[in-house]
């Protein structure tokens, strides 16, 4: 079966094509590099892992509600659209709006791989390069990943949302070579990572909670490489080109908020679009979703040095301007530890139950 068949709306396109600008950068010193990006480029060797083998896919899911959480967390409950809905009606709505959520998650990953890709072809230092081609391997297992989820678990996918196109359209398209760790690297990589952690926390499930787990794992490292990078470079820019960026940041950072609301979703339902906008602006779950996305895009865009008045300004009008004094660092080590945790727990029940099961075959021997 083709994965158009399971398209919930029409995909636009079978290839989006994206036209190229830039320069490949070849470098001839292959003995320096910054200790700190050589140090993840060696953990993204370390840490390479296999989807079908870490994962346990054998793990039920309910289509319904892949992620288990209560009704009440959709921002449409209890709008009028929603009281009009038959049981199964919102059974069916919580399940297109987990597949339109988890496909943005699969696009993303697929927009990453080709960022990631980019930079490597594109940064002038041979330890970004490294690195870099790291994180290539790991976003095609996210996005192998994220696919197995949608296809095997849920049995629906969305189309790229028209705010997650343009910016990834606007990332590849510039041909200057630090503007792909700006808006894979910060941007869209870093406000995945805030809503991976999220639904991670939240959800009872333990497929789901695996799989986010064990990406986020990966996306600290990513969002780390980002921050040393450009943290380096944009100490040499000029007033000019950092406004430049920071003009980026603010477009970015609004097209990343307005895409939140999942209009797609509505268009396979009797709902009304004023009301339902009316809703999303409104949910007091999704104004604390939203906040908590930009927890960590506000303090990595501080600290690589895009912090003029504009983007102060930008951040204040979202509401998420006193998110600048988050410790990044250890919600990455957060991030590191909780895989590492999943998987030991994991590790200590499969031979908690390996004990059982030789402990049940000796009773049997003995009683015969």
């Amino acid at each position: 079966m083709s994965t158009h068949d399971l398209y919930a709306l029409p995909a636009d396109m079978t290839v989006w094509e994206v036209p190229a600008a830039g320069s490949a950068r070849f470098t001839w010193e292959y003995d320096e590099g910054r200790d700190r990006l050589l140090a993840l480029y060696a953990k993204g060797k370390d840490k390479q892992w296999d989807a079908a083998k870490r994962i346990d896919w054998d793990l039920p899911v309910d289509p319904v509600s892949p992620l288990g959480l209560p009704e009440e967390t959709h921002t449409l409950y209890g709008t009028p659209s929603w009281n009009k809905m038959s049981r199964k009606e919102r059974d069916e709505l919580g399940r297109h709006s987990m597949a339109w959520q988890f496909s943005q998650f699969l696009h993303g990953e697929q927009g990453a791989l080709i960022c990631s890709a980019r930079i490597a072809e594109s940064v002038p230092d041979l330890d970004a390069k490294f690195y870099a081609a790291t994180q290539v391997m790991d976003e095609a297992r996210h996005a192998e990943t994220y696919a197995r989820f949608l296809k095997d678990k849920v049995g629906l996918y969305y189309p790229i949302n028209p705010q997650l196109k343009q910016l990834l359209d606007d990332t590849l398209s510039d041909g200057r070579w630090d503007m792909p760790y700006l808006g894979m690297q910060v941007l869209i990589e870093g406000l995945a990572l805030a809503a991976f952690g999220m639904l991670r926390d939240i959800t009872p499930v333990e497929l789901p909670k695996q799989i986010l787990a064990y990406v986020m794992q990966d996306e600290a490292r990513h969002v780390a490489f980002g921050r040393l990078a450009l943290r380096d470079y944009y100490r040499e820019l000029t007033d000019a080109e950092l406004a430049e960026r920071e003009e980026f940041v603010v477009e970015g950072c609004y097209l990343m908020r307005d895409r939140l609301r999942g209009e797609e979703v509505w268009d396979n339902f009797a709902i009304d679009k004023a009301e339902a906008l009316e809703a999303t602006e409104n949910s007091e779950y999704l104004r604390d979703f939203r906040k908590l996305l930009f927890s960590r895009i506000v303090p990595c865009i501080k600290d690589i040095g895009l912090w003029g008045p504009k983007v102060r300004d930008a951040f204040a009008d979202m509401g998420v301007l006193d998110m600048a004094s988050t410790d990044v660092e250890v919600l990455m080590r957060a991030d590191e530890d909780t895989a590492e945790e999943l998987d030991r727990t994991r590790r200590f029940a499969a031979e908690e139950a390996a004990r059982a099961a030789e402990v049940a075959e000796m009773v049997a021997l003995g009683g015969e």
